[in-house]
């Protein structure tokens, strides 16, 4: 393995004075000092799915800049490209989500060539070291990848006086994301290349905003977009609002797949897939209708309605009833295993974690991401540092710099301009990307223990919005919100994407 360290002189920027009309006028303007990028280059080999693969790791910064060619942020970034690669060679461009979430996740959980390794039936990793072994079932023989970090993520920074909340916005990510990889693929000259997206979670939501810029804006076509965990039409992904009855809905197959796994459905389902599509259609024909016709709902239709809906989430009939058939999926994860004092996980209900207040509404945290974030975030930076090198003295932000999340932005339109708030969505956005482009498809990835972003919103979001259904392809594993952590689903999941993009980058 070889290591080439290349960093920049920092530039001494000297100050500008401004000569106004009178001499007592002028200013000191200061600007702060902007060093030059770093890049960590290192050379590596290795076998992926039985080929063996020479790639070069590029991990450093690319400076977006304005108009004038002014460095505004860096986007600290890990590309892993193949030595020998053509300029037709395919190249994955992978982000998380959050917002706020450097790709920590994917980076070293499943898609680079390295992953820590955890254990697969949702017991915690217990104490460090934890292990990194190689990922020889990865996608490298298919495909470039480039791990993004976006602004406020990871080692990414605003620059100079530049702010984070120039980028932390709904629109100002997209755009941030989007210049990136014009900039990237003129760089490396690889605007031929076959170009993929692939995100999780808010990571999708930003993929179908960034989709739509690439095609509309800025003539970049792309052969297929991943959606791992998809969140495009916030809807139905969001559990806690009394008055949203689409998520009341939306929840009912997650919450029963989960019932099932903790034993909680009598009888035992024998057969889960059949299992779901009842929950499915029991949520659809059955408990809609019922919600919709809320207080003049008759007691005998919202008797025989809420023992069906205690059935399919194994509660009992009376939690049901207080809960007026308005089970909320942060509520469900609390009431689950109440009596045996636990509370299963959002982003993995197979996970679960005793809580101090027995007696709450809802789980004091997530178990899942109790479970997991320091295994992944110290085996991500042992990684980085041991096998590519980079040894930059800065905070690495795995869930985003402070100030971050309080800053988002979701509006999706200046200031001045008129618009009513509503759920985040950008379906849409999907839907006009693939209509500019008609050779563009889909692949959504979802786990059916994901109490954040539930596989039934998936098929709800992208069955509507004027979305080609015969160009988006559903997948479903026995996992979570990060569904890789479960072993089969891990290499199923690297299987399907690996056919998906082989497929679309066929001459």
């Amino acid at each position: 393995m070889r290591y080439l360290y290349r960093f920049g002189f920092l530039l001494c920027l000297s100050a500008t004075f401004a000569v106004a009309q009178e001499a007592d006028n002028q200013t000191n303007d200061e600007t702060k000092p902007i060093p030059e990028p770093v890049s960590f280059v290192s050379d590596h080999s290795s076998r992926f799915n039985g080929e063996r693969i020479d790639y070069k790791v590029t991990a450093g910064e690319t400076y977006l800049r304005d108009e004038d060619g002014e460095p505004t942020a860096t986007l600290f970034t890990f590309a892993y490209v193949r030595e020998d690669a053509n300029t037709n060679r395919p190249v994955t461009f992978v982000w998380n989500g959050g917002p706020g979430s450097s790709s920590v996740w994917l980076h070293i959980g499943t898609f680079g060539p390295k992953r820590v390794s955890v254990p697969s039936n949702a017991d915690r990793p217990g104490r460090p070291p934890y292990p990194i072994v190689n990922a020889p079932e990865t996608i490298l023989d298919v495909t470039d990848l480039v791990f993004i970090d976006p602004v406020g993520t990871g080692f990414s920074r605003p620059l100079g006086d530049h702010e984070g909340t120039e980028f932390w916005g709904l629109v100002e990510d997209a755009t941030s994301m989007s210049a990136f990889i014009r900039d990237w693929i003129t760089a490396n000259g690889r605007w031929n290349s076959p170009k993929f997206l692939l995100g999780e979670s808010f990571g999708t939501t930003r993929a179908a905003k960034v989709a739509h810029m690439l095609e509309t804006d800025m003539n970049i076509a792309l052969n297929g977009i991943v959606f791992i965990s998809q969140a495009l039409d916030y809807a139905g992904s969001t559990p806690y609002m009394d008055d949203n009855l689409i998520s009341f809905i939306t929840y009912v197959p997650t919450m029963a797949a989960t019932a099932a796994y903790h034993g909680k459905v009598s009888p035992a389902p024998d057969d889960l897939e059949a299992f779901l599509t009842d929950a499915r259609e029991f949520a659809t024909d059955e408990l809609l209708p019922a919600l919709f016709r809320g207080n003049t709902l008759d007691a005998a239709t919202a008797r025989r309605v809420g023992d069906r809906l205690a059935y399919f989430l194994g509660l009992s009939p009376e939690f049901v009833e207080r809960a007026n058939l308005r089970v909320n999926g942060r509520q469900f994860a609390k009431e689950l295993l109440r009596d045996q004092g636990l509370a299963v996980g959002f982003n993995d209900a197979r996970y679960t974690r005793d809580d101090i207040d027995d007696l709450a509404e809802v789980p004091e945290g997530d178990a899942a991401g109790d479970a997991l974030s320091a295994a992944f975030t110290s085996a991500l930076m042992s990684y980085i540092r041991d096998d590519l090198g980079v040894t930059l003295e800065r905070t690495y932000h795995v869930s985003g710099m402070d100030g971050l999340s309080d800053n988002w932005r979701w509006r999706p339109v200046p200031d001045g301009k008129s618009w009513e708030p509503r759920w985040v969505n950008t379906a849409q956005d999907l839907s006009k990307a693939m209509r500019v482009n008609p050779a563009l498809d889909v692949l959504v990835a979802s786990g059916y223990y994901d109490l954040v972003t539930p596989f039934f919103d998936a098929e709800f979001t992208l069955n509507r919005h004027a979305i080609p259904a015969e160009r988006v392809q559903y997948e479903y594993y026995g996992g979570g919100h990060m569904m890789y952590v479960n072993e089969p689903s891990r290499t199923r999941l690297l299987e399907d994407v690996r056919r998906f993009i082989a497929e679309r980058s066929a001459d």
